[in-house]
């Protein structure tokens, strides 16, 4: 079946250039409206202007499609709440929200100042989270809607000189995972795309040989599949780059249980640490509720 997007409304942040404006043109393309949102600023956040999004905007009316664009922050409360008024504006809804922007100022963690996390953060994750704030309540007006965060592998496995992007990648999956919880019963899916691609952001990290293969259409595939009605899953942390996609997954040991009331120790702890953190048969949780209840179960006649 042909995926589509005909009659829907998709805002996709930091869409000027890289995976954004992929994520935008392909959207556009399968016929979705789309707002174009990018501040214009630099790799590390500074700066600002309006030609980014504007240039994209132009290409995709080029080919047909339609778009409109905004230059705000995401950083910003307002700012944010104005990205979804330009979509309610201009099309009436919002069936899509594709959370991408994204900045680094990576440095090694010793030498990191404490405004180069909150500035890194801001973006990624009350970035995110702001948007999505101001898309919600129109989610769960019209039933439907489809979000997609971004994350890292640097995220869910770390990366030297990045614990702030680091940081702020991991917190944007514990956001998935409550959205998709409290999305569920309004038909709002939330998944989550940890990209490897070459992009301005990555050309300086990433080999020279590698960065050919690394094109940004490839991410743009499993995200426009995530943000369509064909995909009934939520939850999900799917890693893409290369022609390579895979589920990423938080998962937990068998774990070991002393006994009901047992009076366990440092040393009893110590002993059977090999038998806890033993990851030879890892399960996984889907809500932090059925965590709790696995650890009660014992306790439960």
């Amino acid at each position: 079946m042909a995926i589509d997007f005909q009659g829907r409304v998709a805002i996709v942040t930091g869409a000027g250039a890289g995976l954004g404006r992929s994520h935008a043109l392909l959207l556009a393309e399968r016929g979705a409206k789309v707002v174009v949102n990018d501040l214009g600023g630099g790799v590390d956040g500074t700066g600002g202007s309006s030609k980014a999004a504007d240039l994209v905007v132009a290409e995709i009316k080029a080919r047909g499609g339609e778009a409109v664009a905004n230059h705000d922050s995401v950083s910003d409360v307002a700012s944010a709440a104005n990205i979804v008024k330009t979509a309610m504006d201009a099309f009436g809804r919002v069936d899509i929200l594709v959370n991408n922007a994204g900045i680094l100022r990576d440095k090694s963690f010793g030498k990191m100042e404490i405004a180069d996390f909150d500035t890194v953060v801001d973006v990624h994750f009350l970035g995110s989270a702001y948007v999505t704030k101001a898309a919600w309540p129109i989610m769960q007006q019209q039933q439907y809607g489809r979000i997609v965060m971004t994350s890292s592998n640097s995220g869910l496995y770390g990366n030297f000189g990045q614990a702030n992007y680091a940081g702020a990648k991991m917190a944007v999956v514990g956001l998935m995972n409550s959205l998709k919880q409290e999305g569920a019963k309004y038909g709002i899916l939330v998944n989550t795309i940890a990209p490897v691609a070459a992009t301005r952001m990555t050309e300086a990290l990433l080999s020279p040989e590698l960065l050919p293969h690394l094109k940004p259409e490839y991410v743009s595939q499993a995200v426009a599949y995530l943000c369509s009605e064909a995909c009934g899953a939520t939850g999900d942390i799917i890693s893409a780059g290369a022609g390579f996609y895979a589920k990423m997954q938080v998962m937990e040991s068998q774990g070991m249980f002393f006994g009901i009331d047992a009076k366990v120790t440092v040393e009893d702890f110590a002993a059977n640490y090999a038998k806890i953190t033993d990851m030879s048969k890892p399960q996984h949780f889907g809500s932090s509720m059925e965590e709790v209840a696995h650890i009660a179960k014992p306790f439960i006649k």
